[in-house]
């Protein structure tokens, strides 16, 4: 697929682009088809700025300034009581089917790992269903560790 690849911190102008791969990453994960929802999910933390997300753009090699969203990683704030510093959730990853194997989601992983530590924060903690193992593989080639240490519970409301 020979492309030129952009990543950048998105903004209000990206909306539409990451809104439609969000849709897709919640698809993959089994969920219902729902643009309007991930529209308004996305525009919600666009406008508020409660997460910050990056997004990969594509150039196509053969078509001129015709850019394609291909990924996205959103990165929520959070902090770390026992390093007493902050921290990033790193939520969602997503490379979009046609532009996977290209190195796109490592790229992402590295912007994400450079605004922790523009921000000062002491690291990146995300999880990632079992089953996933190319995401596993990404993680783990990128020097995340699988917690050992503690157990994580979940509540739902």
């Amino acid at each position: 697929m020979g492309a030129e690849i952009q990543i950048r911190q998105a903004d209000g102008s990206d909306l539409n682009a990451v809104a439609g791969l969000f849709n897709q990453y919640r698809i993959f994960y089994g969920k219902q088809n729902d643009a309007a929802g991930a529209a308004r999910f996305i525009g919600e933390r666009l406008t508020l700025q409660d997460s910050v997300i990056f997004v990969a753009a594509a150039c196509r090699e053969g078509r001129e300034a015709l850019w394609e969203a291909a990924g996205f990683v959103q990165l929520y704030p959070s902090f770390s009581s026992l390093s007493m510093s902050r921290l990033w959730i790193l939520n969602d990853l997503y490379v979009a089917k046609e532009f996977r194997g290209h190195g796109i989601g490592r790229r992402l992983l590295h912007q994400a790992k450079e605004h922790a530590a523009r921000s000062g924060a002491s690291g990146i903690t995300l999880s990632t269903h079992p089953d996933n193992l190319a995401a596993r593989r990404l993680y783990e080639s990128a020097g995340y560790v699988l917690d050992s240490e503690f157990l994580y519970y979940n509540l739902s409301q």
